[in-house]
């Protein structure tokens, strides 16, 4: 396995990967119109615009093949974690986040870190050090709980 910053070019694998997991996972507990527009959002074209836009892909790749995708938005919020079904369980989200946590390191950004997690996810962002703020919250039907990532000195 290999973890890489991802191109715009990665953006069709990169959209095919959340998609399909999103659409298993995590929009089933929302109506109609909120899991249209969060699968949407992930469409490729959704994927390139948030890369125009600063936030910063990496993916973890397997002979050729994306198996796994993290997107931080302006170095402090988990936006995308997402491991194909056949390759969880095996750190690679871990190693994303990793990879991810440094590369905002490497910008100069010390503070923490956030993220809205569906509830299928908290359980990994837990592992990850995540810590679930105590009111979950639905905006247009989408049903995340915000979490917080506390960096230790």
């Amino acid at each position: 396995m290999n973890i890489r910053l991802a191109s715009i070019d990665d953006a069709e694998a990169i959209s095919a990967l959340i998609y399909t997991l999103a659409e298993k996972y995590v929009v089933p507990e929302f109506p109609m119109h909120a899991a249209n527009a969060l699968l949407v959002s992930m469409l490729p074209e959704g994927i390139r615009k948030h890369m125009r836009s600063g936030c910063r892909y990496h993916v973890a790749e397997s002979n050729g093949r994306v198996i796994g995708t993290i997107c931080m938005k302006d170095n402090k919020h988990l936006y995308h974690l997402f491991v194909t079904e056949a390759h969880q369980r095996k750190g690679i989200a871990r190693d994303l986040w990793l990879t991810a946590l440094a590369a905002c390191r490497a910008t100069g950004y010390t503070g923490g870190f956030t993220v809205n997690s569906s509830r299928q996810s908290l359980g990994v962002y837990e592992k990850l050090g995540f810590i679930a703020q105590p009111v979950s919250r639905t905006r247009d039907g989408v049903i995340s709980i915000p979490m917080v990532y506390t960096p230790t000195r």
